[in-house]
């Protein structure tokens, strides 16, 4: 009986030193760690001051210039150098020969066949139709035409489409004209979907050719 006695006090006494050795299980809040206010649990950096981690200075990459060329490439060719395609327009932004003529490359099977090349001709092409759509640019852009912002982006896309006539013929309407090319792909599409691009760091030439 003794023995059993013994036992149960043992047992007892062995839980009781265990227990001691924890405690209620508390969240306290740290700088870094919250456990109050709307959202209980949230963390914060090392500063508190949200503004640190906002650096204005870079900007949104997706429409640097490069996305733009690439955006484009994607609409007429998918990217593809050498590409035809049933109307005669080559190479990854489906180039026609007289624009390329324009541009100083007469021939056109290593056009096709040259990559730099091509990524040449199409920031030579830019800077044409910049100059030739100055007034149209600098009159248009920012504005609203026919449910459509204007951007120098979307205003140099378009000609890249249609040719810089076309965009004219856009804006003398107010934009009820609807100009399209073969596929029936409008103006106004390309207006609108590659607008607000970077590509201030195209400068207007009127004369703008390739040099490799």
């Amino acid at each position: 009986m003794f023995k059993k006695w013994a036992y149960y006090v043992s047992i007892t006494i062995i839980i009781a030193f265990l227990s001691s050795g924890f405690k209620p299980f508390s969240l306290e809040a740290h700088d870094w760690f919250n456990t109050s206010g709307e959202d209980k649990l949230s963390y914060n950096y090392p500063s508190l001051v949200s503004a640190d981690y906002d650096n204005q200075k870079i900007p949104f990459t997706a429409k640097f210039f490069v996305a733009y060329k690439e955006a484009i490439a994607t609409r007429e060719s998918q990217g593809q150098y050498k590409l035809v395609n049933t109307f005669g327009y080559m190479g990854k932004y489906q180039f026609g020969k007289s624009a390329l003529r324009a541009i100083g490359i007469r021939d056109f099977n290593n056009f096709l066949h040259n990559p730099r090349l091509q990524e040449k001709a199409f920031e030579a092409l830019c800077a044409r139709n910049k100059y030739e759509l100055r007034d149209e640019i600098a009159k248009y852009e920012g504005k609203t035409v026919s449910g459509i912002k204007i951007t120098e982006s979307g205003i140099l896309a378009a000609a890249h489409l249609g040719g810089a006539g076309s965009v004219k013929r856009f804006f003398k309407s107010n934009g009820r004209r609807y100009l399209r090319d073969g596929y029936g792909t409008s103006i106004r599409s390309y207006m609108r979907k590659f607008g607000g691009y970077e590509t201030s760091g195209i400068v207007a030439d009127s004369n703008a050719t390739v040099q490799l």
